[in-house]
């Protein structure tokens, strides 16, 4: 099924096209619509969660007052779960694939449980099996991974009461750019013309809710993988005040020339990540 989702200005980020976790709020107006076209919008109020979301990157969105075109489509439902794969084409350019997993939610026990019949029902009539994303590489957090805090904005809690799944992408987010800060200062600086990092796919697992508090939460980043042109990170949310883990993340960034093309890290680049890498 085809919908529609408009973009807003500010959307875009320093590079001038729209920013990696921008388009989780794209999936989410995507699914919202694609309940509605089925009838069982219902499902928005009775309570859903998202298990993990899967993104891959494939072309840079740039603002336009044309909304982006997003194929929806079910790969997958048990009684617990439901996995939607999604198509994003801005004119008529396919600019990024991704999959959601999402399970039942009940709202005021705030606890996953599983779909409801009605849901299910539909989701399981419509089922179009496809393959699924590559998995990329996710290491365990140890001495290296960098520690950064993060505290919850109140816009950054949902309908549910507690802070929205894209929220989680900001977080990592704002975990890698404290990281990036810490090797190389010019990793992060939006007027340095030599090169760019280009985001090329992007995973998260949620684990435990996080909810609004005025003590931060922590964010863990860390390498796990330094290739030729490329660089994997893993991170981590944690509650320190608890000790839960709240949500897992995976990312790959590309290493690119001032025109977008890929190149080698350079020795000092490698040099100074490498004192992050998790599988030491």
């Amino acid at each position: 099924m085809r919908v529609e989702v408009p973009l807003r200005w500010a959307d875009l980020d320093a590079q001038g096209h729209v920013n990696n976790a921008r388009y989780i709020d794209y999936l989410q107006d995507a699914r919202a619509d694609f309940l509605y076209e089925l009838g069982i919008e219902r499902l928005l109020r009775d309570g859903f969660s998202v298990i993990s979301n899967q993104m891959e990157y494939l072309q840079p969105v740039f603002f336009s007052q044309e909304p982006l075109e997003v194929d929806v489509t079910v790969t997958a439902v048990d009684e617990e779960t439901v996995t939607l794969a999604y198509q994003l084409y801005q004119h008529q350019r396919e600019v990024a694939v991704a999959r959601t997993t999402l399970s039942g939610y009940d709202v005021p026990g705030r606890t996953r449980r599983p779909l409801p019949d009605y849901a299910h029902t539909v989701f399981a009539s419509m089922v179009t099996p496809e393959h699924p994303l590559r998995e990329i590489a996710w290491s365990d957090m140890n001495e290296h991974a960098k520690v950064s805090e993060m505290r919850v904005r109140w816009t950054d809690v949902d309908a549910y009461g507690y802070v929205n799944n894209a929220m989680i992408f900001d977080y990592v987010q704002e975990g890698r750019i404290t990281f990036t800060a810490a090797p190389l200062r010019g990793m992060t600086s939006t007027q340095n013309t030599d090169y760019l990092w280009l985001l090329a796919r992007q995973d998260a697992w949620y684990m435990s809710p996080v909810h609004f508090r005025k003590d931060p939460y922590v964010v863990r980043t860390g390498i796990s993988r330094l290739g030729t042109t490329s660089v994997t990170f893993s991170s981590q949310v944690d509650d320190p005040a608890t000790g839960a883990i709240c949500a897992r993340a995976a990312a790959v960034a590309v290493f690119a020339d001032a025109a977008g093309r890929p190149t080698e890290l350079t020795p000092e680049l490698r040099e100074a990540l490498n004192q992050y890498s998790l599988y030491q």
